[in-house]
């Protein structure tokens, strides 16, 4: 290897190569955002398929949105307008199986074909803590300098959730869920979302569906969400999810938020110490809460 050559290895285990470090980073909008919160400015971002034609602010993060031009998402990415942007790397994510997610296989086949593309996998294999490194990994080559106490927030934020969950007992119950229509939502299953997983192993009490299809989410009526009579409900925030305004003539709903405290959840926040610390310190606020509820 010359000694000017930059390589990483993605988690398909593919090699992206380039003559020098990369500068010109296109990413997936929750990589961008991730990429944005170690100090690395990408010069476009995209959209999934469950986006459309302005970026999701939910899982944007502090990017500066009016900066960073959007290239369009899922089936909508013109391949040529995104090569347009003269970019060097692109940064994707998968959730297993090595698909590139967001974009369609042709289109990534072709791209591919053109530009390094480095897959970070945020899906079920992985803890929440192996995919924030794969991140931090990826920043540094980059060019990323962390600093020493960059994760002094996050372990304070998840030790304020082990505190909190300790103080009560039983813990609250803790349903993770998107909004699908008025009458009906994706239940999440918690082994299958590694900041769920994270939850648990902070003490955290997770509600699950019903064993059925769906290996992420159970797509169920809100009575079945009802019945498991959550204490916390972790609500998907993200502009797909159906917005809680729209659920206020629901009955089911209505007796969800008759006993459950709502709490926004973003299933793609960036997977950076500041964007997980969010996640602690949100879910221990709400159990505190829940806890002093009861007094």
């Amino acid at each position: 290897m010359q000694e000017s050559e930059w390589q990483f290895q993605d988690d398909r285990g593919q090699l992206s190569r380039s003559t020098h470090r990369p500068t010109r980073v296109i990413a997936y909008i929750q990589a961008g955002a991730t990429l944005w919160d170690h100090g690395i400015r990408p010069v476009g971002i995209y959209g999934s398929h469950h986006d459309g034609a302005a970026p999701d602010r939910a899982k944007s993060g502090a990017l500066p949105l009016d900066e960073i031009g959007y290239l369009g998402a899922g089936s909508d990415i013109d391949l040529d307008r995104l090569l347009g942007e003269r970019p060097d790397l692109v940064v994707a994510v998968t959730y297993g199986g090595g698909q590139v997610y967001g974009i369609d296989p042709d289109t990534a086949k072709h791209l591919e074909e053109q530009v390094p593309v480095a897959v970070i996998d945020v899906g079920q294999a992985h803890d929440l803590d192996a995919v924030r490194e794969r991140f931090a990994d990826l920043a540094r080559a980059l060019g990323a300098t962390d600093a020493d106490d960059s994760l002094e927030p996050l372990r304070r934020a998840r030790q304020r959730l082990r505190d909190a969950t300790a103080a009560v007992s039983p813990g609250p119950r803790v349903l993770a869920l998107s909004p699908a229509g008025d009458d009906q939502a994706h239940l999440a299953r918690p082994g299958a979302w590694p900041e769920l997983r994270a939850l648990t192993a902070c003490g955290v009490t997770l509600a699950a569906p019903p064993e059925g299809p769906g290996a992420n989410w159970a797509t169920l009526g809100l009575d079945a969400a009802e019945a498991l009579r959550p204490d916390i409900l972790l609500v998907d925030v993200r502009a797909n999810a159906t917005p809680l305004a729209a659920l206020r003539d629901s009955a089911a709903w209505q007796a969800l938020e008759a006993r459950a405290r709502i709490v926004p959840w973003n299933p793609e926040a960036p997977c950076s110490p500041a964007g997980h610390a969010r996640l602690f310190d949100l879910a221990a606020e709400a159990v505190t809460a829940a806890g002093s509820a009861r007094d």
